[in-house]
């Protein structure tokens, strides 16, 4: 398989192409959040990347660009955002929260739900293939 920088267009059209594949396949988001994401430092583009979460159609859908009204707004950096959202690194999500590298505007009991729950709240075994296919196409 193919790897690709993480955000970058080949990775992101990749994970397009890997979230229509499964699409129906994952059960409904646990819970509606609509999540705009603000991530900087990225090492290629203009150093930064405008993101979205959003879970209210019931299918979770992560793509670039920003929500209308969102819940809340997350701003952190390329290396903790791909720690999070790639590595599955929880620790990595807490100590990034402490030491201030991660900045919510909003609501943040969503976020806190997110966290413990995951989007779609079970270890679905058809989203953690998708995980795990999102980890192999990563540099």
């Amino acid at each position: 398989m193919a790897r690709f920088a993480f955000l970058s267009d080949e990775w992101v059209q990749e994970a397009r192409r890997l979230r229509a594949e499964y699409e129906g396949k994952v059960p409904p988001a646990s819970f509606v959040i609509r999540m705009n994401q603000i991530i900087t430092d990225v090492p290629f583009g203009d150093g930064r990347v405008l993101a979205h979460l959003d879970t209210s159609s019931g299918e979770p859908e992560l793509d670039l660009g920003h929500l209308d009204q969102p819940d809340l707004t997350v701003t952190t950096d390329y290396l903790t955002a791909k720690a999070i959202l790639i590595e599955g690194d929880t620790q990595a999500a807490m100590a990034a929260f402490m030491g201030g590298r991660i900045r919510v505007d909003g609501d943040i009991t969503k976020l806190l739900t997110l966290q413990s729950t995951g989007v779609i709240g079970v270890n679905d075994p058809t989203a953690v293939e998708m995980a795990r296919r999102l980890q192999d196409m990563t540099e």
